[in-house]
């Protein structure tokens, strides 16, 4: 029975991500709900994870926590005639978005970054 309940959350916290992702690149959308929802989308059908997984109990903090409160705040911010018709769209789509480009920017993104950490803790260290 409580597996059933998880399954069934995970289908639409799934179905609910591809929207995001469409919703925002939608100009109906409020540009700072099409925020959200980029950088919620972006994290969850991101290759690379905020907080490795290997780490320790952190590792799964991105997945667990930060991804479905990053959802509901998308969901909360996108008027409700808007996110039904974008949950219609993602549960036509029968896998996930695949763009090269949106992939680029995700991972120029991580690796500016990083950048700008590595050099704020370098400036950090006598």
């Amino acid at each position: 029975m409580a597996f059933q309940r998880l399954k069934s959350w995970a289908h639409t916290l799934k179905v609910d991500i591809v929207a995001l992702w469409i919703a925002a690149s939608d100009s109906r959308t409020p540009l700072v709900a099409q925020l959200v929802a980029a950088s919620v989308a972006g994290l969850a059908l991101s290759p690379i994870d905020l907080i490795p997984d290997f780490i320790p109990i952190l590792g799964y903090l991105d997945d667990l926590i930060i991804l479905p409160l990053g959802v509901a705040l998308a969901i909360r911010l996108i008027p409700p005639p808007l996110l039904a018709d974008f949950r219609t769209q993602a549960r036509s789509i029968a896998e996930r978005p695949k763009s090269r480009a949106a992939t680029a920017i995700i991972i120029l993104s991580w690796l500016g970054l990083s950048v700008l950490g590595c050099f704020w803790a370098l400036r950090r260290i006598p």
